[in-house]
C-alpha cells in the first residue's frame, strides 16, 4: 500500500475571492498582519501495490484528468 498527499492550489495571478474572504475574517477576529491568504485543496490517497514509480505516474494522471482544473490550478504531491 502506497499513501500519498496531493495539495491542489490556486496558480499565480488567479484571484482567490475565498483566501480573501478568510483574510478579511482572520482580521475580524485580531490575527492582523496576515498579508495574503491563498487557500487549495489537499487529498490523501491510498494506492495498491508498492511500486513507487508506477504510483507517482498514477497520481499525476489523476491529478491532471480530475483533481486539478490545469488551466487555474497548480498541483504537487508526495509519497508519504
Amino acid at each position: 500500500m502506497i499513501k500519498a498527499r496531493v495539495t491542489v492550489t490556486l496558480k499565480n495571478g488567479v484571484l482567490d475571492p475565498q483566501g480573501k474572504a478568510i483574510e478579511g475574517a482572520l482580521d475580524a477576529l485580531g490575527f492582523t498582519g496576515v498579508d495574503q491568504v491563498r487557500q487549495g485543496k489537499v487529498f490523501d490517497l491510498e494506492l495498491a501495490g508498492t511500486d513507487k514509480a508506477e504510483a507517482e505516474r498514477q497520481i499525476a494522471a489523476m491529478c491532471e484528468k480530475l483533481l486539478a482544473n490545469t488551466v487555474i490550478e497548480d498541483f504537487s504531491f508526495e509519497i508519504l
